[in-house]
């Protein structure tokens, strides 16, 4: 039985956020319509909202990621028709992409003081780029419907997963060359504290594209970012993404932030959502909605080595492999939390990653690798909370940054690199 309630909440919880507790339409354009008036700022989007707040305009500044959305302006205003637009959507979106992940990567200048790790510019600027998009009045007429689908290309592009793709598998240099997706997630709990950064975004931007060395040879990670938001989620958007990735890939693993000090290998996924607030300050609590629910599993697991994962020096932060789970056992009606996994029969209430979208991905990313018949190691690995240096926890007070906090998000990620390149070896 599935309960579902939506309503808006404002969320202010510490830490274990991705814890407690789509793409859009990809059809054919929608047919044109008369130009409808230009939406109020009250029509915006709650995560566009927070724009105008004067971190992120600094993170902006302070990246040189503020003059995306007056280019991207520009090319809107040069389209004369719906074909024009989405090719101009498509080509903005894959290049704000591209950037941030050369920022990353250190190519390129950096166009501002900003550490080149820092994932928050490229969440920012797309925030800046829909909401452009949303209030956008072309001559030729737009229905809401076609407007809509070009705010899911730009989602799609800006987000590297229309880039999530490997070179075909041939003679030549790819040869033997392993395959690897890693996802990550935007920034989150804005509401509590807009200065915060997601370490799972940064190692997405850090591993795109790179080559790994492993004893068993080289291993290609391709990555892409997802939004916090419960109803692209259930509109499909992670198994429109990784359908393609995953059928080709030789090892998977999705990242979000996760416990204060530690990593943890999830063990379990668990098919509910417990109602903590997403990114647009929307709860949902009942069954995760997926395709073919009829034979949707209470549970899935992850084929990550976790042994070897555990036991390898990977960095500074102790790893653990969590088996812990909230189930209502079967033939009851009350959770109870089971440190060694759910027992046969009975109904998720949390996985080993909780009951938000980390535990959501984790949970549909492995039920796709299941459904595609992959028999590949998969699975979901939380990061430590990114934290701020000593006196700089006070977001009413605080910088956008300091060492430690960069320090901190440097280490996370050489850390999962490790992780990667001892799953990537022992499978």
């Amino acid at each position: 039985m599935r309960t579902k309630g939506r309503i808006r909440v404002r969320p202010d919880l510490l830490g274990l956020v991705l814890l407690t507790s789509a793409a859009l339409t990809l059809a054919a354009p929608p047919p044109l319509a008369t130009a409808q008036p230009g939406p109020s700022a009250a029509a915006f989007t709650v995560e566009e909202q927070r724009l105008d707040r004067a971190v992120p305009q600094e993170i902006l500044r302070r990246s040189g990621f503020d003059a995306v959305a007056p280019d991207f302006v520009r090319s809107l205003r040069s389209a004369d028709s719906y074909a024009e637009a989405e090719r101009a959507v498509v080509r903005q979106g894959g290049r704000l992409w591209q950037r941030a992940v050369d920022r990353a990567q250190g190519r390129g200048p950096a166009r501002g003081d900003l550490s080149r790790d820092d994932d928050r510019p490229l969440y920012w600027a797309r925030l800046a780029m829909t909401r452009e998009l949303r209030a956008w009045q072309p001559g030729f007429g737009l229905s809401e419907s076609a407007r809509a689908g070009l705010l899911g290309k730009l989602e799609r592009s800006s987000r590297g997963q229309d880039s999530l793709t490997f070179p075909a598998r041939g003679g030549g240099h790819d040869r033997g060359i392993k395959r690897i997706v890693v996802t990550g997630f935007d920034p989150f709990t804005l509401d509590r504290d807009i200065r915060i950064s997601n370490p799972s975004g940064a190692t997405a931007l850090a591993l795109d594209g790179t080559v790994i060395r492993t004893a068993d040879g080289p291993a290609r990670i391709e990555t892409a970012v997802f939004p916090v938001r419960w109803q692209d989620f259930a509109d499909g958007t992670v198994e429109q993404a990784l359908r393609r990735p995953l059928s080709q890939a030789d090892l998977f693993t999705t990242v979000s932030q996760g416990r204060v000090g530690r990593i943890d290998v999830e063990r379990f996924n668990g098919a509910w959502r417990g109602g903590f607030g997403d990114n647009d300050n929307v709860s949902e609590t009942g069954l995760v909605p997926v395709g073919d629910p009829a034979s949707q599993p209470q549970w899935t697991v992850t084929s990550l080595p976790y042994p070897a994962i555990v036991a390898a020096d990977t960095g500074r932060f102790p790893v653990y492999d969590n088996t812990s789970v909230t189930e209502v056992p079967a033939g009851a009606t009350a959770p109870v939390v089971r440190p060694d996994g759910p027992t046969p029969g009975s109904a998720a209430r949390a996985g080993g990653g909780g009951d938000y979208l980390s535990n959501e991905i984790a949970y549909r990313a492995t039920l796709l690798r299941d459904r595609l018949g992959r028999d590949i190691p998969g699975g979901h690995v939380h990061t430590p909370v990114l934290e701020f240096g000593a006196g700089n926890t006070d977001p009413a007070t605080g910088t956008v940054t300091d060492p430690a906090f960069v320090q901190n998000r440097l280490d996370i990620i050489a850390q999962l690199r490790s992780i990667i390149t001892v799953a990537a070896e022992a499978s």
